[in-house]
């Protein structure tokens, strides 16, 4: 590998061939908007992505809280969103929350329920009270990626890993490309449960959800794709598309759909 600089032009028509074989649906990034060419087109759906860092001698109470209104709002019939899933996070940051939301109809179903919690007086309270349990929060607009699964809910018990990505700016069709590939070593064990990329918030950032039975079934799936003919490749072909990585393995609260 160290040695790809050295490779004869005898040889190029090879590698562009293995190259193009690679890619499962090839995007243009000069034909649309990119999340035109990377989302799902049967649906319309807009995430959103909330992470609150929970001042620790309140992750307890913010718990309870949480688990008492959120489902006011999944459950709504009037709000035209759906709660994906809700979590703590158990290795990486600690005393975190994670907060996965849909909107069936994307920006529109969004300002729709933005429009309706500011007139829910019950809402408002609950957000004034979760405000003193926190120290940080921040969230993100997402889009599901074309390839993988659409997030459903499913039973437990399971732990989650949401593997975030920072890729380098200009590199997202390179890796929706590669990925739309790579998804196919991962499906066996049932483990692939969403990936998103942003649109408003930290931009160029990518987030897979996994689920597993426990941290020893993740390390023997995640080996078990070493041995699969072509998974190294691409690998080695993602990995310079990023600046920054992050890993965290978290537990669902009892009122998350993802159990």
């Amino acid at each position: 590998l160290t040695c790809r600089g050295l490779v004869s032009s005898a040889s190029r028509p090879r590698e562009d061939s293995w190259l193009k074989s690679l890619f499962v649906r090839k995007v243009d990034p000069r034909k649309d908007a990119h999340s035109n060419l990377l989302a799902k087109r049967e649906t319309s759906s807009l995430y959103k992505l909330q992470i609150h860092n929970v001042k620790p001698e309140c992750l307890e109470a913010y718990n309870k809280l949480c688990q008492e209104v959120l489902p006011k709002i999944h459950e709504e019939k009037h709000y035209p969103c759906a709660l994906v899933g809700t979590w703590n996070t158990w290795y990486g940051e600690q005393d975190q929350a994670v907060h996965l939301w849909r909107y069936e109809g994307g920006y529109p179903a969004l300002n729709e329920v933005m429009s309706k919690l500011r007139q829910n007086q019950e809402f408002t309270e609950f957000r004034k009270e979760r405000g003193n349990m926190l120290l940080s929060r921040k969230n993100q607009l997402l889009l599901e990626f074309s390839f993988w699964n659409e997030p459903v809910p499913r039973e437990g018990p399971n732990i989650y890993e949401l593997r975030s990505y920072q890729l380098r700016p200009g590199t997202m069709i390179e890796w929706g490309n590669y990925w739309a590939r790579a998804i196919r070593f991962r499906q066996d064990n049932n483990e692939a449960v969403g990936g998103f990329f942003s649109q408003i918030g930290q931009l160029y950032m990518v987030h897979h959800l996994w689920a597993y039975k426990d941290l020893q079934t993740r390390e023997d799936i995640r080996n078990a794709a070493w041995h699969k003919p072509g998974w190294d490749e691409l690998v080695y072909y993602t990995v310079p598309l990023i600046q920054e990585m992050e890993s965290r393995i978290m537990i669902p609260l009892k009122i998350s759909p993802l159990q």
